[in-house]
């Protein structure tokens, strides 16, 4: 049997995981502009990738377990293994090439990250400055007068 079918599902894999990256790459830009609307548009536009991602995923699971003949939980270095010597290089050279572009894409995410949590630092430190707490700086009447039973000069039952 020929291991074609995975080598398609693996160059669109590539293919979708470059797009996702340009993404990444636009959304670390948005990020440091702090344009939101952009932000939402381009989230819209990662889901997209995402679940055609999960698609071409479960595609490729398929094709996988009926290349090596249902078995469950296969690698890809087992596909490497069965294939024919040509489409083993193939598989080989399109494996490493997903690899760096999912480490591309995590270390992008990673990035963008940090750039969101240091804007919202900014940005709640930006309002603690606009709107500081109220510090009472004085005692409170119920401080001021501490309760205490006195008793009065006068005994009222003599």
């Amino acid at each position: 049997m020929s291991a074609q079918p995975i080598i398609e599902a693996l160059e669109q894999l590539i293919k979708l995981h470059k797009g996702f990256n340009k993404l990444a790459s636009k959304k670390k830009n948005i990020i440091i502009e702090g344009d939101t609307d952009a932000l939402t548009a381009l989230f819209i536009d990662e889901q997209k990738y995402v679940k055609a991602i999960s698609q071409i995923e479960i595609k490729r699971q398929e094709v996988v377990q009926t290349f090596l003949k249902h078995q469950k939980n296969a690698t890809l270095n087992q596909v490497i293994e069965e294939a024919q010597p040509e489409e083993a290089e193939i598989l080989q050279r399109l494996k490493i090439e997903l690899l760096e572009e999912v480490t591309q894409l995590k270390e992008q995410n990673e990035l963008n990250q940090q750039l969101l949590v240091q804007s919202l630092q900014f940005v709640n430190l930006s309002l603690d400055v606009l709107r500081p707490q109220e510090r009472n700086y004085n005692y409170d009447k119920n401080e001021q007068e501490p309760i205490r039973k006195t008793r009065s000069m006068f005994d009222s039952k003599a």
